[in-house]
C-alpha cells in the first residue's frame, strides 16, 4: 500500500495532527472519536503525510481509516474521491459520500425538470 514506506521508515512516530486543519475547532475540548469523520476529511483534504500517520495511528491503522472514508465521512471533492480510491484501493461506488453526491443530483434533476 502507498503508505508502508513511510510506515517503516518511521520507527519513532509522534503521531500529532496538525492543528491548523481543525482551525474552526477548540481543540482543549475536542473529542477526537465523536469527531472522527472531520478530522479524516480534513486530512484528505489538506494534510501532510505527518497527518495521515497521526491518524492511522488514532484511529486503530490503516484498514480502521479505511472503513471511516468509506462509511462516515459525509463530503470529498472528486479530486479528493479520486485520490483515496486510488491510495486505499477503494472504488468511488462504495464511498458514502459519492453516493449522498449521487443522490443529490438525482434529486436535483427531478425537482429541475418534473415539470
Amino acid at each position: 500500500m502507498f503508505f508502508d514506506h513511510i510506515i517503516r521508515n518511521n520507527r519513532t512516530i509522534n503521531p500529532q495532527i496538525n492543528n491548523v486543519l481543525l482551525w474552526d475547532y477548540d481543540l482543549t475540548s475536542f473529542d477526537w472519536t465523536a469527531m472522527r469523520k472531520i478530522v479524516v476529511q480534513r486530512v484528505i483534504e489538506r494534510g501532510r503525510e505527518e497527518d495521515y500517520l497521526a491518524i492511522f495511528s488514532l484511529y486503530g491503522g490503516i484498514e480502521s481509516v479505511r472503513q471511516i472514508i468509506k462509511d462516515e465521512v459525509p463530503w470529498l471533492s472528486p479530486k479528493d474521491m479520486s485520490f483515496v480510491c486510488k491510495i486505499f484501493m477503494l472504488e468511488k461506488e462504495d464511498l458514502k459520500c459519492y453516493i449522498r453526491q449521487q443522490l443529490k443530483e438525482k434529486c436535483i434533476f427531478a425537482i429541475k425538470y418534473d415539470d
